[in-house]
């Protein structure tokens, strides 16, 4: 296991379970999501990080973010599939425009299961190198995608010295993982992990110094045949504690405080 961050004994925010990643803008959610937002407050989680994927995206999580304040945090970002250098150059001016109203620049980074040309890869690498520099500059946290490329976001996040980093459903071995551990980034895990050897064997190597809790709905969810929705991040921190064999409040404690380290105080 990877050596734990110390965590203070005084956690009095112990009470926020942020779902740090779940697409709320998603039309799958149109018919209820007031509902959804509720059933989420209901099992102990809220606010919901609303990551967008595109601009279309990006501009929706602001009115929802007005619509049902304080249960939506705005995020904007450019899903790696994107390499069109105009959607790159746009998303970076809306962040911009917008950083005092967003929590976070994402979702971004690198997808080599569905970018297989090395010259469509590099194009990935340089936009999402853009999105470290403003994240950096802005003082922003990254929510990263790093689909079957983790070793190498790890990698041009450490060159290009990033600083507020949490990897999404982190889909790489577990060694891989380590070296963003040491830098301090943190990992957020989805209720998949109940179907997920992959991340079980993660959680298990990592420290809860550096776990966060995410849904990432409407998918990844605890059966891919049904919508996922903010409420089951619950089930990650369930999955979380079994595997470690501690807790729940224990990790409930753990997770809160990673919340604050890494967001500051999500209201």
């Amino acid at each position: 296991m990877a050596s734990e961050r110390p965590i203070p004994a005084d956690r009095t925010h112990a009470n926020l379970l942020a779902d740090t990643h779940a697409h709320i803008c998603d039309p799958d959610f149109d018919t209820d999501r007031a509902a959804i937002l509720r059933r989420a407050g209901d099992a102990g989680i809220g606010p919901v990080l609303a990551m967008a994927e595109t601009l279309e995206d990006a501009r929706r999580n602001l009115e929802l973010a007005d619509e049902y304040s304080g249960s939506v945090l705005p995020c904007a970002g450019l899903y790696p599939t994107h390499l069109d250098d105009e959607d790159a150059d746009a998303m970076v001016a809306f962040i911009r425009e917008h950083r005092q109203r967003l929590v976070a620049i994402g979702e971004v980074g690198l997808d080599f299961w569905v970018v297989k040309e090395a010259d469509q890869r590099e194009r990935q690498r340089a936009i999402f190198r853009r999105f470290i520099d403003l994240a950096n500059e802005l003082d922003l946290p990254l929510s990263i995608h790093s689909r079957s490329a983790g070793r190498h976001a790890v990698a041009e996040l450490l060159e290009r010295d990033a600083q507020r980093v949490i990897l999404h459903a982190f889909d790489g071995k577990a060694a891989k993982a380590l070296p963003a551990v040491e830098a301090g980034y943190y990992f957020s895990i989805p209720p998949s992990i109940v179907r997920s050897h992959q991340k079980q064997k993660l959680v298990r190597r990592l420290p809860l110094s550096c776990l966060l809790l995410e849904s990432d709905s409407p998918v990844l969810g605890p059966d891919p045949k049904q919508r996922n929705e903010p409420a089951n991040a619950v089930i990650a921190l369930e999955a979380i504690a079994n595997l470690k064999g501690v807790a729940m409040e224990e990790v409930a404690e753990a997770v809160a405080y990673n919340t604050r380290e890494l967001f500051g105080e999500l209201s």
